[in-house]
């Protein structure tokens, strides 16, 4: 099964992407992952996309299905795909359709989780982590039992991301949206997009997104 998952930053993407590689034996494929991994073991691929970007140039779009190509072929046909971050263009989502075609592959569904953006951005701007251990928290949802001191490994010293920040989360959401907007067209006239609630709790998210799985394939 190979499916697309879409929300923007803060959705919970990552987290359901997690727990279907771990449930389900699916593959997550990052395309900025991939590049970055690409670059750093030195293939072919990677040394032509480390030439473009020292130019300060985007990658191709040739080169980024070249990644998945190679992705696909190494991961063999019994493993279902999660693309995440690509495709983004109209182009590269008939880039992708034939890519899956060459591997007697097809996109089972498109799956969105909506978010509302007000509540997005409280989600995120109140998110922190401590300094130490890395466990995560957040002002009004998640404080430490004791407040200043971390309560995995009593820390004292905690650390926001800079662009945690109400404008940055809201130029994230209307790229995404300009971003989402020429491709969705294409997969709602196939049927196969589903969107569930990404403000809901993550166990209710991961529900639907079963849900959604079985209703196609069989998958529990």
């Amino acid at each position: 099964m190979d499916i697309i998952l879409l929300g923007p930053p803060g959705a919970g993407k990552g987290t359901q992407a997690q727990r279907l590689v771990a449930e389900h034996a699916m593959r997550q494929l990052s395309t900025g992952d991939m590049l970055r991994a690409a670059v750093k073991a030195g293939t072919p691929i990677g040394l032509e996309a480390k030439a473009v970007m020292d130019r300060g140039e985007l990658v191709s779009d040739e080169i980024v299905s070249a990644l998945i190509d190679a992705e696909l072929v190494a991961m063999g046909p019994e493993v279902g795909a999660i693309f995440d971050g690509y495709p983004r263009t109209a182009a590269q989502a008939e880039a992708l359709d034939a890519i899956l075609t060459g591997h007697g592959r097809q996109l089972d569904h498109v799956i969105e989780l909506e978010v509302d953006e007000d509540a997005l951005v409280e989600r995120i701007t109140g998110r922190f982590t401590c300094a130490s251990c890395g466990a995560g928290y957040h002002d009004l949802f998640n404080r430490p039992a004791v407040d200043g001191i971390c309560d995995v490994c009593g820390a004292t010293e905690f650390r926001r991301r800079p662009d945690d920040n109400a404008e940055t989360v809201r130029t994230r959401m209307a790229e995404y949206r300009a971003k989402t907007a020429p491709i969705l067209p294409l997969y709602e006239a196939r049927g196969i997009v589903s969107r569930i609630d990404g403000m809901a709790a993550i166990e209710e998210v991961t529900r639907a997104i079963d849900a959604i799985l079985a209703g196609r394939s069989g998958v529990s």
